[in-house]
């Protein structure tokens, strides 16, 4: 079959109507002197890179008070506009009393300067209404909150702009695409309409089984495992990368999948973040996105379809983008194939049914969970990963 290439112009357009680009080329070293430093950590620096490459479109910078307020509170920006997580740059009350609106600050990358932001406002905030707001949870012990109450006293607004990008590892170099470069690489295969699949884990069997359900409605799937700052009891993405390599190679049609990656940092915020990833990978050129079950979810904090049912909160026009919402899938031993609790008559003892301890007992014991749950070589992966750790 011949493939019709396609213009930027053929694609859906990015959030807000223009993908932003907040990149400069390297300043002369004299023009940095005397300018006050703030130092990134992994959150905001991986937030930096994705405003300046417009994956965060429309989205110029960190958040000036009105938008963040308005995020919070209504998940929209000030101008109306959808967006359902605030985006922040925090530092200490003392740090903050040394700078001033107006000012150019340099941001720094473990001691590099990065970038410079152009200071809009400084404002307080109260981290207890955006936790309850955002996260639906004040407990320390969710990540995403701990992330937040570990943030500066005082946030800094202003847009951005970005001299010094993020040089990716070796492993994931090959996969490392902006929302430019991806909307470029899906107009050459001449895809109009693409499902995002969102991850932070390895592929198994359920996720292959609604990814291709899904690719039954559309001409490509762009797989785009997250690959900034997670839990520390994630799967490395390095290791997540090798485990996706392997499953596309044996077991998906090359003309119909991207593997790119997504270098933000995991909030776990659950509903909110569906949305957020929805959006965002609207920028990067997809028409569609796959929201499962716990979608960004983590521990107990959030219903198993919550991440679905906040879409009915907005109008399909405003977010542009479509959900494709899945039931959990299973493999059930009287279908014999994948199922659904809508394709599925039959009860859960005939449902394969493993938990993550049982899985991560058996692949420490170099032993290859059944192929109704992950594909072989995907297992042989992690268990060398397992080996190795």
């Amino acid at each position: 079959m011949t493939t019709t290439i396609l213009s930027e112009a053929d694609l859906i357009a990015p959030h807000g109507g223009t993908l932003i680009n907040r990149r400069i080329a390297a300043p002369d070293p004299a023009a940095l002197a005397g300018l006050p430093v703030v130092a990134l950590d992994n959150r905001t620096r991986s937030d930096l890179e994705l405003l300046a490459n417009g994956a965060f479109s429309p989205l110029e910078g960190f958040m000036t008070g009105a938008d963040y307020r308005a995020v919070v509170e209504t998940m929209h920006l000030a101008n109306g506009l959808p967006w359902s997580l605030p985006v922040t740059l925090g530092v200490s009350r003392d740090q903050a009393a040394s700078l001033s609106v107006g000012q150019t600050v340099v941001l720094a990358d473990q001691g590099q300067a990065v970038a410079f932001l152009y200071l809009e406002e400084l404002y307080d905030y109260d981290k207890q209404v955006e936790a309850a707001k955002v996260y639906r949870t004040t407990d320390e012990a969710h990540p995403g909150v701990k992330a937040l109450y570990n943030q500066g006293e005082v946030l800094l607004g202003g847009k951005i702009e970005l001299f010094q990008p993020r040089t990716p590892e070796a492993v994931f170099a090959p996969y490392y695409n902006t929302p430019t470069q991806t909307r470029q690489l899906i107009a050459q295969k001449g895809w109009r309409n693409v499902v995002a699949f969102q991850t932070r884990n390895p592929v198994h069997r359920a996720h292959e089984y609604i990814q291709k359900t899904a690719l039954e409605m559309v001409d490509g799937l762009l797989l785009h495992p997250l690959v900034g700052e997670t839990k520390s009891d994630d799967i490395p993405a390095d290791v997540r990368m090798e485990c996706y390599k392997v499953l596309l190679e044996n077991y998906y049609p090359a003309d119909r999948v991207l593997l790119s990656v997504f270098p933000a940092a995991m909030r776990y915020a659950g509903p909110r973040e569906a949305i957020f990833h929805a959006l965002v990978r609207k920028n990067y050129g997809c028409s569609h996105i796959i929201i499962g079950r716990d979608h960004a979810g983590v521990g107990s904090y959030y219903g198993t379809y919550d991440a679905q049912l906040i879409f009915g909160e907005f109008e399909a026009a405003e977010l542009g983008i479509k959900p494709l919402f899945f039931e959990n899938s299973f493999f059930c031993k009287k279908c014999g194939n994948m199922a659904s609790a809508k394709t599925c008559p039959h009860s859960s003892e005939n449902h394969l049914a493993l938990s993550g301890t049982k899985v991560r007992q058996m692949l420490g014991a170099g032993e290859i969970p059944p192929p109704e749950f992950t594909r072989a070589e995907v297992a042989e992966v992690l268990i060398k990963a397992y080996r190795e750790g």
